[in-house]
C-alpha cells in the first residue's frame, strides 16, 4: 500500500488550525490545512511519499496555494517545491528545533511581497546598431573583414567579431537594466537580478517591497512604460511569494540531527 507523507508549501505563523480547501499537489484533491506548534505552523496536505512528478501543473498547483495563504496571512516562507515530510510529527519536531530562526524571517519578511519586471528589446537591429557604434574595435575588426581575402582568416575575424558583440550584448543589458532598476529604488527594500533568456531581453529582476506600496511600483511602472515606448516591452508579476529573498531547505528529519 502506497504511504502518504506531509507535502509542504510553506511556513505562517498562526494560533488556530487554518484550512484552504481541497487544492493540494498532485491532482487528487487533497485538503491544504496547517500543522502547528506553538504559534507557528507549515502549510501541508497529503502527498505519496514514494512518488512526486515534477510537471507544470504541480508547479502551477503549488504556487495556487501560495497565492491562497498570502490572501489571509501577512507574512508567508515559501518552501521549496517538491519538499515532502513523512509525518506531522516529524513537521512538529522540525517547528520545535528551527523554532527561532523561523519566527525571526517572519518577522523580518512581514507584509513583505516580491514583484518581477522583464525587460525585453522590441528591436534588435537597433540594439546591434547601437552596439556598432559604440564599439570602435568592432568597427575596425568589421572593416578588415571587407578586406581579407583568404577563407580561414577571414573566419576567424569573424568569430572575433562575434564574439566582441556577445560580450558588448551583455554589458549592454546590464546597463539599461541598471537604469531600470534606479527608477524603483526609493520604492523596494531589496532586489535580486536573475537569468535573462535569449537575446532581447535585457532585464529579469526580483523586487522586494512592502505589500503597501504596490501602487506607488505601478506608477514607476506605467511611467517607464510609457518613455520607453518605442524601445522596450515589459513584463511585469505582482504580488508573488518571495522564492527570490528566501531559500528554505527542509530536510527529512534524520538529516537534521
Amino acid at each position: 500500500m502506497q504511504r502518504d507523507g506531509k507535502y509542504i508549501y510553506c511556513i505562517i505563523a498562526s494560533d488556530y488550525d487554518a484550512n484552504f480547501g481541497a487544492i493540494g499537489v498532485g491532482g487528487r484533491e487533497d485538503l491544504v490545512s496547517t500543522i502547528g506548534f506553538d504559534g507557528l505552523c507549515m502549510v501541508v496536505s497529503d502527498h505519496p511519499l514514494s512518488r512526486f512528478v515534477v510537471n507544470p501543473e504541480n508547479m502551477l498547483a503549488h504556487q495556487k496555494v501560495l497565492e491562497t495563504v498570502m490572501k489571509e496571512f501577512i507574512s508567508v516562507l515559501p518552501i521549496r517545491f517538491g519538499t515532502i515530510a513523512a509525518t506531522p510529527d516529524e513537521i512538529r519536531n522540525l517547528l520545535n528545533r528551527r523554532y527561532s530562526e523561523f519566527m525571526e524571517l517572519l518577522k523580518q519578511f512581514e507584509n513583505k511581497v516580491e514583484l518581477n519586471v522583464r525587460g525585453m528589446w522590441k528591436d534588435m537591429g537597433v540594439i546591434y546598431k547601437e552596439i556598432d557604434k559604440e564599439h570602435e574595435e568592432l568597427q575596425k575588426i568589421r572593416a578588415e573583414i571587407e578586406n581579407i581575402d583568404d577563407k580561414e582568416q577571414r573566419n576567424l575575424k569573424i568569430v572575433e567579431a562575434g564574439n566582441l558583440v556577445k560580450h558588448a550584448l551583455i554589458e549592454k543589458k546590464e546597463e539599461e537594466s541598471d537604469i531600470i532598476i534606479d527608477a524603483f529604488r526609493r520604492s523596494i527594500f531589496e532586489y535580486k537580478l536573475n537569468k535573462t533568456n535569449g537575446d532581447s531581453m535585457f532585464m529579469n529582476t526580483a523586487f522586494l517591497v512592502n505589500s503597501g506600496r504596490e501602487v506607488e511600483f505601478d506608477n514607476i511602472m506605467l511611467d517607464l512604460g510609457n518613455k520607453y515606448e518605442n524601445r522596450c516591452d515589459f513584463v511585469y508579476a505582482t504580488q508573488l511569494p518571495i522564492f527570490n529573498f528566501i531559500d528554505l531547505k527542509i530536510f527529512p528529519e534524520k538529516w537534521e540531527l
